[in-house]
């Protein structure tokens, strides 16, 4: 299938590591170029440096309000437009409600949360007619994953606000959906099972509930995302996709 991104141009924030590289590498495939954004200068120089001429990279913080000017300026001054983006923000901290502290909350509502919206809402209101916005959750939007409160009651919120933001920028043409991951071999899920103290077992438990019966691997989402963004899904919006080998239960 042609997704028909030569030339188009796509932020992409988180996209040194993880699910924000692996959606990266797909979009410069298949002929697109990206702006990819992250904290660390150092991670976002190698990526951009493997990516080639096809990738920019801008230093920045998810959690800083002139974030989506720069990275819309960044697209425009390095390629003349901007059509699209995946937002894609750090997992937060792991821990039960009864754990997680004022503070923690507080710090995650500002990036987790409030940076995401802001992204969205900002760079969403300067795409054109057939843009798109991509926002990557959580498997926690439609069941609670165990000890992530913080991600339980965050993610579910950020999914309400990508509908309902893709109702407001519908009809000028510009589509929102959200991708809900769920155990995709990146450094974050290796972390988690880490933080368990017994890694081999958190994997057996999570293996035990997907019905394809292994992780994905991060190129696997990068797809998915990639089609999402691109035109060959110019009639899909407003959708939560689970990119999760069947674990989610409900529909």
């Amino acid at each position: 299938m042609d997704l028909d991104l030569a030339d188009r141009v796509y932020v992409v924030t988180g996209g040194a590591r993880g699910l924000g590289r692996a959606t990266a590498d797909r979009l410069v495939a298949e002929g697109a170029r990206v702006v990819l954004s992250g904290r660390s200068e150092e991670s976002l120089r190698d990526a951009a440096a493997v990516l080639g001429e096809r990738a920019h990279a801008v230093v920045a913080d998810n959690a800083d309000a002139a974030t989506p000017a720069r990275l819309v300026e960044a697209a425009r001054e390095r390629w003349g437009r901007l059509d699209g983006a995946l937002v894609s923000v750090g997992g937060p901290p792991k821990g039960p409600v009864t754990v997680i502290t004022d503070e923690q909350w507080t710090t995650a509502f500002a990036t987790v949360f409030l940076g995401a919206v802001r992204l969205a809402r900002e760079i969403g209101q300067e795409l054109p007619s057939g843009g798109s916005l991509a926002l990557v959750l959580s498997s926690s939007v439609k069941a609670p994953l165990a000890e992530m409160a913080l991600s339980n009651g965050l993610r579910p919120g950020l999914a309400m606000v990508a509908k309902t933001l893709a109702d407001e920028l519908g009809p000028r043409g510009v589509r929102v959906n959200g991708l809900l991951p769920g155990r995709v071999a990146t450094e974050r899920v290796a972390e988690l099972d880490e933080s368990t103290g017994d890694p081999e077992a958190a994997r057996r438990a999570a293996l035990a509930t997907i019905p394809l019966g292994r992780y994905g691997e991060p190129e696997e989402f990068g797809r998915a995302a990639a089609f999402l963004l691109s035109p060959a899904a110019s009639f899909v919006s407003g959708v939560m996709l689970p990119v999760d080998g069947g674990m989610l239960r409900s529909l």
